[in-house]
């Protein structure tokens, strides 16, 4: 017999072990949840009464609509009693994040996902929330007012945010997760998922959410949570213990947030003698590596400790030349960096997005973990990362000198003197400085230093610039005409009188994306100079302009061959009508249409 039958064998062999420990773990998840309901369901004592509470205050979220000065659109809306609840529709005092659909990933800046992301982790953007009393809760409800749909995934904190004393230890427990569904309609609702019992009491409750399904943006109003001020007694009917829950991998998956005791898996010194490998070590070394690519981040921390031989693959540092911890936030801390830095001397992506958060990670951590693993990162992200400081942003710009991509979005606690380290990245090409306290008096002058010094530019997001003027659009039109995005969304100070936008078109041939959101003076000489000189643009966005009739957008879609979002909402001229005539001739175009309740 050739030896290639044995290898397929074991092979083979390996892949149906794989498939029954997956399918039974499902079978015994399943169990666990109905158990878990039955649990949520059951009564408790009269004299342990529920205590109904709306949120006390909004700690943390990863980005919102509206402006750092103001109510409208902003996640801190969601605190207090409902405002609009149960009025359906698009409210300003409502909380709306920054995203949503699919059209942000389709822009020719969209960043490239993460390998290795395991799949159950689909969350773009989350809030936290505090309330008064510490509760073993009971229900969560989120009141959605437009596009609902949103939320996916709903956390319980242990920690007390309003206690004087730093707690020994902070868990996250998941109460409830479910993946995206599309939700038909966008009248407002109450919603009210089942969610399972805890066995600490918390007030800090935070909500992740996906909107990639969604045609809108979703508003919520606000969160509403039960429960109970003493731990509730299940009866004794509800409380009998199946034992075939009781398997050892159940204690591997007992966390649900992912990766529990990562410095364990990892830090496994010996490794005993397993039996003969059969042929797999007879592999080609690439082919085993291209194999064990396919696993995420904890199950290669498992099968590291099977034997000598896959511990040998599993801590290639070619196995890490990409590596996404976001998904880990709740449990990833100093001591898994540590042990992971040795594995990650080549690591060029490295996501740390929402990680490090309450005392998780230190600043000393993070500084030893970067001079192992910083001199060939070319992608960093650290979107929330809020245990950032001066000195981190010293660090990542002494250690990390081939970085191209950086991303401190929403790190908002970090002192405006801090951003004097990003000068010293001289090969950044992506920088996010979303929610960050950039001081910026006069945006005149950031345009025009921008135009004289960014000649090979591709994409700026100016979105929400107070102050910026013609002149600084000038200064940048005239400098970088090879800009594909430009986002001068929520922009009051530009005006279409003074020819800034006609300008805009006529300088930048390659634009494929132009947001023009909520400037009302945008008119039918603005989009047929797009429709005459930006035939590549695929993203337009003139919501709430009062002056744009339905003949110009038409020759702006005969032009613009490649158009697939074009957002109308508010256009006091484009009236549901106009929208159904100008869907049935281009159907390949989404074209946004909101009205106000």
């Amino acid at each position: 017999m050739s030896p290639v039958f044995p290898m397929l064998t074991v092979l083979t062999m390996f892949y149906y072990i794989c498939l029954r420990r997956r399918a039974r773990t499902a079978t015994r998840g399943e169990v666990m949840n109905s158990h878990r309901t039955i649990e949520s369901n059951s009564r408790t004592s009269p004299l342990n009464a529920e205590v109904i509470q709306y949120a006390k205050e909004v700690v943390d979220f990863s980005s919102h609509y509206g402006s750092e000065n103001s109510m409208s659109y902003t996640m801190w809306n969601l605190a207090g009693v409902p405002n609009v609840f149960p009025s359906s529709g698009d409210f300003t005092q409502t909380a709306v994040f920054r995203t949503y659909g699919t059209w942000w990933d389709q822009c020719p800046s969209a960043s490239l996902p993460f390998k290795r992301t395991p799949p159950n982790f689909q969350s773009q953007d989350y809030v936290e929330l505090t309330f008064e009393q510490q509760v073993y809760p009971t229900a969560v409800h989120v009141l959605e007012t437009y596009h609902p749909g949103a939320v996916i995934r709903i956390l319980a904190c242990s920690a007390n945010p309003y206690s004087p004393s730093l707690p020994a230890e902070v868990r996250w427990e998941i109460l409830w997760s479910e993946r995206p569904t599309k939700v038909n309609g966008s009248q407002a609702r109450q919603f009210k998922p089942c969610i399972k019992q805890i066995n600490f009491p918390t007030n800090l409750i935070r909500l992740e959410v996906n909107s990639s399904l969604l045609d809108y943006y979703t508003e919520l109003d606000a969160v509403v949570l039960h429960g109970m001020k003493d731990k509730p007694v299940l009866s004794l009917q509800t409380s009998l213990i199946d034992m075939n829950d009781l398997e050892d991998d159940d204690y591997e998956e007992k966390d649900d947030c992912g990766m529990d005791n990562l410095n364990k898996k990892f830090s496994s010194a010996t490794l005993r003698e397993g039996p003969n490998n059969g042929y797999f070590d007879k592999l080609p070394y690439e082919l085993i590596q291209l194999i064990l690519n396919h696993l995420t981040l904890p199950d290669l921390c498992r099968l590291a400790q099977t034997c000598k031989l896959l511990n040998q693959h599993c801590c290639d540092p070619l196995q890490y030349i990409q590596l996404n911890l976001q998904p880990y936030w709740a449990k990833l801390n100093d001591t898994s960096l540590e042990f992971l830095q040795a594995r990650c001397s080549l690591v060029q992506w490295l996501n740390l997005s929402w990680t490090g958060n309450r005392g998780f990670i230190s600043v000393s951590g993070f500084g030893r973990f970067l001079k192992v693993c910083g001199s060939e990162l070319v992608r960093l992200e650290l979107s929330c990362s809020h245990f950032l400081n001066e000195t981190c942003l010293e660090v990542i710009s002494e250690m990390c000198p081939n970085l191209q991509e950086l991303n401190l979005s929403s790190c908002d606690r970090l002192p405006p003197q801090a951003f004097n380290h990003i000068a010293k990245l001289c090969g950044l090409k992506r920088l996010v400085l979303y929610r960050t306290k950039v001081e910026i008096e006069d945006y005149d002058v950031i345009a025009s230093m921008i135009g004289a010094k960014c000649k090979k530019l591709r994409t700026l997001d100016l979105w929400r610039c107070k102050n910026i003027t013609e002149n600084g659009i000038a200064e940048l039109a005239s400098g970088c005409q090879l800009l594909e995005e430009l986002d001068l969304g929520w922009c009051p100070t530009l005006q279409s009188s003074t020819g800034c936008f006609a300008r805009l078109a006529r300088q930048l041939p390659n634009l494929q994306k132009l947001f023009l959101t909520a400037n009302r003076s945008v008119c039918d000489t603005d989009i047929e100079e797009l429709a005459g000189n930006c035939t590549r643009l695929q993203q337009l966005d003139i919501l709430g302009t009062r002056m744009v009739s339905l003949a110009s957008l038409r020759k702006l879609l005969e032009s613009c061959k490649d158009l697939s979002l074009l957002d109308v909402s508010f256009c006091s001229q484009i009236d549901n009508r106009a929208v159904l005539e100008l869907n049935a001739s281009f159907p390949k175009v989404f074209i946004k249409k909101s009205f106000t309740q």
